[in-house]
């Protein structure tokens, strides 16, 4: 899969919301701002980690090959 629609659909949830939490209290910028950092962690993950279940398997095999 490629992660290049889920980045198009953050930025697009960037603008936003900081149009949204302009003027809004403290926590909830910092509530909003965690959500979009972890749904950033998750394109990350993605984008690193194989996604079809064939490669996952051969990464997974090979990784317990190594311990």
């Amino acid at each position: 899969m490629n992660a290049r629609p889920l980045i198009l659909l953050l930025a697009a949830g960037v603008t936003g919301l900081v149009v949204a939490l302009t003027g809004a209290p403290w926590w909830l910028a910092a509530t909003a701002f965690g959500c979009l950092a972890l749904g950033l962690g998750v394109v990350a993950l993605q984008s690193v980690f194989p996604q079809e279940s064939a490669h996952r398997l051969a990464w997974w095999r090979d990784r317990r090959r190594h311990r």
